[in-house]
């Protein structure tokens, strides 16, 4: 009898465990349901620099893949642009190479959430017949050129053409990041008939026009537009990531991705995507630098030099 008991009480036990291995079961498939593609669902929309546009719309080709549920549209139109539609609520991200106090009222830019998702390096571009003279050129060169003081490349060393500027909107972050870091805050002169926020036609009209110069980030100058058109110096450094990483080169900011308050739903899975670690292991092959990579004196000097501005 008191086997047979024994052995009913064993039994009983082992029927509990099962039962609650059973429930533990069903939890566990919910919550990587919760975690995984199928759980996350919506839209998310978003607008502005387009230095940073190829990195917005790769990883929202890589979120739709984990997460197909969740409609991405993705457009450029300069930093100015997307942080006034994320400000008056057209789109969930605005986009910028700048910060939102630079290009909107202290009011509005309270009301926006910064997420700094990355560094970006600008690089001046010539034309392939200017780039086998001049590989470098000094910061002074530099302003003068983008100012309309010099017009000429012999000047600078390179060759007797007439130097044709390419130029950007007053909108573009670009053009306020390369203005602040390059040119000292010179106001740089405008050429309407080449003037573009759009990197891809920008390089386009370097590439066809003799004695061209214009800027891009440098995620632009991977693939085959590295043989289009000849990335500059400036006062004889590269504009690479090694160089902004240690601060030798000076022409960087951070990249902003801002939503109205704190972000929710399809938009906040999709910023925090952005941020993580598997794909921040994207970035570098992309042209953008990674934040915490930075030497810690070169962004402590940086952070403390825009708060005072």
């Amino acid at each position: 009898m008191k086997k047979l008991m024994s052995t009913i009480l064993v039994a009983a036990i082992f029927g509990s465990a099962l039962l609650a291995s059973g429930c533990g079961t069903e939890g566990a498939s919910q919550a990587p349901a919760s975690a995984g593609g199928s759980a996350v669902s919506g839209k998310v929309t978003g607008s502005g620099s387009s230095a940073l546009l190829p990195l917005a719309q790769d990883a929202a080709k890589a979120f739709k893949e984990k997460y197909p549920d969740v409609s991405v549209t993705l457009n450029a139109g300069g930093s100015g642009n997307g942080l006034k539609q994320v400000s008056d609520g057209s789109v969930d991200i605005g986009n910028s190479d700048v910060a939102a106090e630079t290009k909107l009222t202290a009011d509005k830019a309270k009301e926006l959430v910064d997420h700094k998702v990355c560094v970006i390096t600008m690089a001046p571009i010539v034309s392939n017949d200017v780039g086998e003279k001049v590989k470098s050129l000094t910061k002074e060169q530099l302003q003068k050129i983008f100012t309309g003081e010099t017009k000429n490349w012999k000047e600078v060393g390179g060759p007797d053409e007439a130097i044709v500027l390419v130029t950007r909107p007053k909108t573009s972050g670009t053009r306020a990041l390369f203005t602040q870091y390059a040119l000292d805050g010179k106001e740089e002169a405008s050429n309407k008939s080449l003037e573009t926020d759009n990197s891809g036609t920008l390089i386009k009209s370097v590439e066809e026009n003799q004695g061209a110069i214009g800027y891009v980030a440098l995620s632009y100058l991977v693939g085959e537009n590295k043989e289009k058109v000849t990335a500059v110096g400036i006062d004889g450094v590269q504009p690479t990531l090694e160089n902004t990483y240690s601060g030798k080169y000076p022409v960087w900011g951070y990249e902003h991705m801002y939503t109205k308050g704190e972000p929710s739903g399809a938009v906040k899975s999709y910023l925090d995507f952005i941020a993580s670690d598997d794909y921040g292991k994207k970035m570098e092959g992309m042209g953008y630098g990674i934040t915490a990579k930075m030497d810690t004196s070169v962004t402590s000097s940086r952070d403390a030099e825009a708060q005072k501005s």
